[in-house]
Order: structure tokens, then C-alpha cells, then sequence
């Protein structure tokens, strides 16, 4: 006979594992359902210092961890598997996998959301070989080289502060004439010696035989070509949602259509973090989230088992 859990859980970063760790505390047979590596994309970030509770930094995958290990000790179960497809059409929902299927009361959708990608030939075939996507990840094997950072957020922002730590020069990329990032970053952008602003420009190509060598940038006005060891692309994220095929109604730009209590249009489904849509993502945000749908599942339940 298959399990049904009461809760299957989509996503393992702060807002899956805060939602399977409320999820479990309430005596719910819970499973959370991870295709790659523990906490989301906390594990891109390298120091953490605006998460309460902690004194000091920490990083995305050391409090990753902890928030599995927090749920687990309730008796969550952690599956590392890719969601294919989903079924919501009946009352018991399916989760298709690569690994199997899933059956379960409620569903919370907690998939996150991915690095965009520049859209720019080459761009797959020298992913690893001088395009990243994670400075954090990746910067150390560019000491004392020359980079490139594209975009103009707090993400673009704060990594290429981190590389310049690193790297001979950083070269920040924006197609703008101002930065996005908020202006806690601009003054020690400005004063960084290493890093030189390219801005209204966009890289148009990427050139290389094996690996990257080196990018073409255009302006309005002329072009030039940039000889360089890697470029670290941070031009925002794409809401993980393409398993839903249509399940689910998305916003234009690919988030799942829920309000602040989670809740989606069918019954028994929520979604909680950044795959939703919502004003601010941020980690507190999204374990805000997490509480808030195991806590409106667990409602949902209650009030089918008084039917």
C-alpha cells in the first residue's frame, strides 16, 4: 500500500524545512522533496548577517543544515529527489518524481527559484569554465584574476565587494547608469580600488575556445572586447515553477499567485518563500512563510477530518 503523507513539502530551503519542521511539531507525517543540495539559495551566500538570533555571520549552508536537522528531529522525512509533475485534481494530491510518486493530503510548494541565465550563446557551454553563477561558490579559484560581475542589485552588488577581496580587478557590469542595490552598498563599491563600473552596457558575447577568454560589451555608443578569467552572472532569479505545467495559476513573470497566508486556488495547496509572489524575499521572509502554511495545512486537515 502507498503512503499518503499529510504533508509533502517541495523545496528544502528556509521556507520548506521551516514549514516541515512546524509541519512535524503538529504530529503531521511530513516529507520534504529536495532535488539538490540543502537550503535553497542560502547556500549561494557566503556570510549571513541579517538572519535573527545570530551575533555573527553564518553561512547559507551551515544554517541550511541546521534548519533541516531542526526539522528532522520531529520526525521530517528529507527525500533528494526532482519533481517532474504534479496532480492536484483530487482530493489526495500525487507528486511525480524521477524516483517515484508521492501521495499527500497537502502540498506546500516551496521550490525557490534559479539564477537567470544571460541568454547568450556560449553561455551553457562555458558554464564552469569561466561562467558562474555563485561567487561565493566559485571566486576562490579566481585569486588575484580578473572577473566580471553583471547586474545591478544587492546580489551583483555584494559579490563583487566579496570578490574584490579575492581577484586582481572586478569589473561591475550594469546595464543602467545607477546601481539597484540599496545604498548600504554604493559608498564601499565607490571606495573599492579594484573594482571599475561599466555602466549602460550589456555583454553582448562571450568568446573562448575551451573556456572563457574573454567578452564583447556594448554600450549605445561603441563596443569593446574585455580579456578576462570569469564572469559571475547576478541578474536576479527565475521562480522554479516549470514542474507545475499549468497547474497553478503564475503572474507574468512565473511566480505562483498566493496571498500572505500561503493559500493558492485549489484546496490544500500553498506555496511559501520565493516561488510566490510577494514584495520582499528575503530568508526571515521565507521562514515567515514556512510557519504559515504548515500552519494553514495543518487547519485544512482539521477541518476535512470534521467533515
Amino acid at each position: 500500500m502507498e503512503r499518503i503523507f499529510d504533508t509533502v513539502i517541495i523545496g528544502g530551503g528556509p521556507a520548506g524545512y521551516t514549514a516541515a519542521l512546524y509541519a512535524a511539531r503538529a504530529g503531521l507525517n511530513t516529507a520534504v522533496i529536495e532535488k539538490m543540495s540543502i537550503g535553497g539559495q542560502m547556500t549561494l551566500t557566503g556570510d549571513i548577517e541579517n538572519y535573527p538570533g545570530f551575533d555573527e555571520a553564518i553561512d547559507g549552508i551551515s544554517l541550511g543544515m541546521k534548519m533541516q536537522n531542526g526539522a528532522e528531529k520531529f520526525g521530517a522525512k528529507t527525500v533528494y529527489d526532482e519533481v517532474l509533475k504534479v496532480d492536484f485534481s483530487e482530493k489526495i494530491k500525487k507528486i511525480t518524481t524521477f524516483g517515484g510518486e508521492y501521495l499527500a493530503k497537502t502540498v506546500i510548494i516551496a521550490a525557490g527559484a534559479n539564477p537567470k541565465s544571460l541568454g547568450l550563446e556560449n553561455e551553457e557551454k562555458f558554464t564552469g569554465r569561466g561562467i558562474h553563477y555563485c561567487a561565493h561558490c566559485d571566486g576562490r579559484f579566481y585569486k588575484d584574476k580578473t572577473v566580471a560581475v553583471v547586474g545591478g542589485g544587492n546580489s551583483a552588488a555584494a559579490d563583487a565587494l566579496y570578490l574584490s577581496r579575492l581577484v586582481k580587478k572586478v569589473y561591475l557590469i550594469h546595464r543602467r547608469d545607477s546601481l539597484r542595490a540599496t545604498k548600504i552598498y554604493h559608498e564601499p563599491l565607490i571606495k573599492t580600488e579594484n573594482i571599475e563600473f561599466l555602466w549602460n552596457s550589456t555583454v553582448t558575447e562571450l568568446l573562448g575556445e575551451n573556456k572563457l577568454s574573454s567578452i564583447v560589451v556594448n554600450t549605445s555608443s561603441n563596443s569593446q572586447n574585455l580579456v578576462l578569467d570569469g564572469v559571475f552572472v547576478s541578474i536576479g532569479r527565475r521562480p522554479a515553477t516549470d514542474f507545475l505545467n499549468g497547474v497553478l495559476p503564475l503572474d507574468e513573470q512565473g511566480y505562483i499567485i498566493a496571498g500572505e497566508d500561503t493559500k493558492t486556488s485549489i484546496d490544500g495547496v500553498f506555496a511559501a518563500g520565493d516561488v510566490r509572489i510577494k514584495a520582499l524575499r528575503q530568508i526571515v521572509t521565507a521562514t515567515a512563510d514556512g510557519a504559515v502554511a504548515a500552519s494553514a495545512a495543518e487547519e485544512y486537515l482539521s477541518a476535512e477530518k470534521e467533515i
